[in-house]
């Protein structure tokens, strides 16, 4: 048996699983740990291809194809990447913080990860530290509109590709739902897309641009004023000007004024690193969804019907299914005694599970209590942590994968389908009518 004393437990990063047979399934629980907990290119290539595959077995055309994967690989790229590029490492590290003096630089950099509520009961910090603080993180947080607005903006943008690569707006050719190829595009279609496209595109730079002005000012000047400092505090936690609005327009539910207050524009804080918050993933989804629907519209009534069956569950299984679903599952597990070891109720009332880099001295502990192998222990946890993990994974790619990508496009086709007879049986009516004395018209 190998033995670890707490110097090595808290140095090691994971031991090698070696060999083969169970060891095989080992190093794959591993590893689908490692990329659920990676928020940077192996979640994203992971959870990029969660979406795509599905789409890309039911793509209905070349065309269809490309513009899926132009949506899907750009809008991963503004969930994963859009947060700690510009908010983290540009306006915060490279822009924002030289907009204080050299007095107050550092120490008011080291207070925009924490917030509001952490930077005002800071007694160790001065009053103009704390103002200048707030006002830099609501600064922060204005220049990077640019994220939701590049969400809303993506699919007038794909609009445009298609159209430029494939020479097509009409989405009826696009979804290949005309079998026998009788639709032609339409130029006026076509030049309609173009043209509203760009001017959304055009309205998206220069909203970003104003971003980022009125960040800088409220950066340099907001904490000269108590207004400005309200202004700060309300563009990053909106919930409580929400919530105050719903009681004086007469909403007396507790439940809901206590979830509108909750709502943040404020970033999560990543050990000291800005990242995504929950707030700013449902700001983004919504707008995306708004997004979908307008640019739509440009493209037909099937588009925008498609749209609405399937964007809407996507959104809210991005903002809540997922973690509805995870505390669901969580709870039976718990129910069932199952895997007491890692599934532990937390202060909030839900369950927590140690994250794969505590999962090696967590197995130390077990192994010294019960006189067992550590190896053995830390190959249990990771086997339980990764069905922990796993279940609502797969029932995220089965369901609002595959499920809901051939749902949406059998709904797509029928609605085609029903509109081309519908269609068909008003000519034939009309060319009846037509053909009838004049006499019998009025009768029909």
């Amino acid at each position: 048996m190998i033995t670890f004393n707490e110097r090595n437990i808290n140095n090691i990063n994971r031991p090698a699983f070696k060999g083969t047979g169970s060891n095989f399934v080992l190093k794959a629980a591993d590893l689908f740990l490692k990329s659920q907990e990676n928020l940077s290119s192996t979640r994203f290539i992971q959870d990029t291809a969660t979406n795509w595959v599905p789409k890309a077995i039911f793509s209905r055309s070349k065309a269809d194809f490309a513009e899926m994967s132009f949506l899907e690989f750009l809008e991963s790229g503004i969930f994963y990447f859009a947060a700690p590029l510009l908010g983290e490492k540009l306006f915060r590290n490279k822009i924002f913080n030289k907009f204080q003096p050299n007095a107050f630089r550092k120490v008011v950099n080291e207070q925009i990860p924490h917030t509001v509520e952490q930077i005002t009961k800071n007694t160790a910090l001065t009053e103009e530290i704390k103002r200048r603080a707030i006002a830099s993180k609501a600064g922060i947080v204005l220049a990077c509109a640019i994220v939701p607005v590049a969400e809303y903006t993506l699919s007038f943008a794909k609009n445009l590709f298609t159209l430029k690569a494939f020479k097509k707006s009409n989405f009826n050719n696009i979804a290949n739902l005309d079998k026998n190829k009788n639709e032609k595009e339409d130029k006026v279609q076509q030049e309609r897309v173009e043209k509203n496209s760009k001017k959304q595109l055009k309205k998206a730079a220069i909203i970003s641009v104003a971003g980022v002005g009125l960040g800088v000012i409220l950066a340099l000047n907001g904490h000269k004023s108590d207004k400005a400092q309200n202004i700060a505090k309300t563009i990053l936690n909106p919930g409580k000007s929400l919530a105050n609005l719903a009681k004086k327009s007469g909403v007396k539910s507790d439940k809901v004024i206590k979830t509108l207050s909750k709502f943040s524009l404020d970033f999560a804080n990543n050990n000291g690193k800005l990242a995504l918050s929950k707030g700013q993933l449902a700001l983004t989804a919504i707008l995306g969804l708004f997004g979908y629907s307008k640019a739509a519209e440009d493209r037909g009534k099937l588009d925008v019907a498609e749209v609405w069956t399937r964007v809407p569950l996507v959104v809210f299984y991005t903002i809540f299914g997922s973690e509805l679903f995870e505390k669901r599952f969580t709870k039976i597990l718990e129910k069932k005694n199952a895997f007491p070891d890692i599934l532990k109720k937390s202060a909030e009332g839900g369950f927590t599970t140690p994250t794969r880099a505590q999962l090696p001295k967590l197995a130390q502990k077990i192994s010294k209590a019960k006189n067992t192998p550590f190896e053995k222990e830390l190959a249990r946890l990771t086997k339980e942590k990764a069905f922990i993990s796993l279940v609502p994974y797969a029932f995220s790619l089965i369901f609002m994968g595959f499920t809901l990508s051939a749902i949406t496009r059998l709904f797509t086709q029928f609605r085609y389908n029903k509109q081309l007879k519908d269609k068909t049986l008003k000519s034939n009516q009309n060319n009846i009518q037509a053909e009838l004395p004049d006499i019998f018209k009025d009768f029909i």
